[in-house]
């Protein structure tokens, strides 16, 4: 299942803030491929480009505004959905992982070895967390809500703590 998009097709991309700190969303001609999550814009515009090395990045200027405020909207008030189209890069693996991560409704937490399970992999929770871990495309595909097994937080790409603040926005803690 991998993108379509050309490897080398150019990436808009946008920087602001919202109550988690610096965010940047970034999109290709298929749709959103990046919002990353942070405490400055350097390091995010530095992730990005790492992410996607081969595609000549432009920052936006105002180009894709509308879209940035969709997505912190959706990151502020998670209960207003965020319906756009997503440009998911990853390993087979990962994208079976990502789709499985979006199913989790709002408000809900899925252990690893839940999604290990969901997917056909039951033996690979480690694998599963790992694509967790790659995912570029935070809150959208919604990695925050997975946790241990036992129900306690556990690392989060983006910091333990925006974990725990999306999952008391979305009721979930």
């Amino acid at each position: 299942m991998k993108s379509a998009v050309r490897e080398n097709a150019e990436i808009k991309y946008a920087v602001s803030h919202c109550s988690l700190g610096a965010i940047l969303v970034a999109a290709s001609e298929k749709g959103v491929c990046a919002i990353l999550l942070g405490d400055q814009a350097a390091p995010l515009v530095q992730n990005l480009q790492e992410r996607f090395p081969r595609s000549p990045l432009v920052a936006a200027d105002g180009k894709l505004d509308r879209l940035v405020a969709r997505v912190i909207k959706f990151v502020e008030a998670p209960g207003v959905g965020l319906d756009v189209p997503l440009d998911t890069r990853g390993t087979d693996f990962q994208q079976r992982v990502w789709l499985a991560l979006q199913d989790i409704p709002a408000g809900s937490t899925a252990s690893y070895t839940d999604i290990a399970s969901r997917i056909g992999a039951p033996k690979s929770v480690r694998a599963v967390a790992q694509a967790c871990a790659a995912n570029a495309i935070a809150v959208a595909i919604p990695c925050h809500r997975v946790v241990r097994n036992d129900g306690a937080l556990s690392g989060y790409r983006w910091g333990v703590e925006r974990k725990r603040v999306l999952l008391a926005r979305e009721g979930a803690r």
